[in-house]
């Protein structure tokens, strides 16, 4: 909170950002836009000021996928005139519905033309962190979800897992974050399934999680008192056949149930990794 909302001459902010945009949020991410890609347009000599042709390779690449895949637009109607272009997206930026501001950054992050790609998204994080909205960019997709701990166990699971364990998560983290049409009820199965898949993989068996939990216990000498916590985990979701039903059965399920599945699981598959990679390290060394 700033000088004039601690003191009353201007009203604080009163909620997060979660189903709008104000303009101070979309006025910051276009900022961080114009700073990371716009601004990045080069002068070329003997062709029109700010052409997007010769010295703009990599702009020129960005907005011909822009007019094609995202505005789903004629390349006649691509004007040569960095200029006339950049007007031309910057008021559709500024009319546009606060969900179609997300899928541009999305578009942007996934076709960032240069290499400063990390930095974009750090800054389009910054700015939505700053500006209190319930989104932050995760692997390239904008997603429901406030808190750094979280976001950071997500991403970290999302680096590290790998085959069936990757497939699920991302599933999950899709399914989580579709602005649209979110599918909670799915996301949740994809979440534990990315459990199910990792703990297969590393006792070499196939089961569900409840069938399995114990094998873990032993392979990567996991205390008792977690294998009761994701024994009862596996509880909340399962009955012993592996069908879904005690959450499942509910009438409704919302983004924060299925936000509290993915975190739990993203941090157990870190978990696990952890003490496999560490478990890995120790037989290694022993002579």
């Amino acid at each position: 909170m700033n000088f004039s909302e601690r003191y009353g001459y201007k009203t604080a902010r009163g909620a997060v950002q979660l189903d709008s945009i104000d303009n101070d949020l979309r006025t910051s991410l276009w900022n961080s836009l114009r700073l990371y890609i716009w601004n990045h347009v080069k002068y070329s000599p003997g062709h029109p000021i700010y052409s997007l042709s010769a010295n703009n390779e990599e702009i020129s690449d960005f907005c011909t996928d822009l007019w094609c895949d995202y505005f789903k637009k004629p390349l006649d109607d691509l004007d040569d005139d960095w200029e006339v272009a950049v007007e031309e997206i910057k008021e559709h930026f500024f009319s546009c519905k606060w969900y179609e501001v997300y899928d541009f950054i999305e578009f942007a992050i996934e076709n960032f033309p240069y290499s400063a790609k990390e930095e974009f998204v750090e800054a389009v994080n910054g700015v939505l962190q700053r500006e209190v909205s319930a989104y932050r960019a995760v692997k390239g997709r904008i997603v429901k979800i406030t808190d750094k701990v979280e976001l950071d166990e997500i991403d970290a699971a999302l680096d590290k897992a790998k085959g069936p364990v990757s497939t699920h998560l991302n599933r999950a983290l899709e399914l989580l974050s579709d602005r649209k049409s979110p599918d909670y009820r799915n996301s949740i199965k994809e979440s534990i399934s990315a459990v199910e898949s990792l703990v297969s993989a590393t006792v070499g068996a196939k089961g569900t999680l409840g069938q399995l939990i114990k094998q873990l216990e032993d392979e990567i000498e996991l205390h008792p008192a977690l294998v009761k916590v994701f024994g009862t985990l596996y509880g909340y979701t399962s009955d012993a056949d592996g069908i879904r039903h005690a959450l499942m059965d509910l009438p409704t399920l919302t983004f924060d149930d299925a936000k509290f599945l993915l975190v739990v699981c993203s941090a157990f598959v870190n978990f696990v990794q952890a003490k496999v990679d560490s478990t890995s390290s120790s037989k290694a060394t022993t002579p």
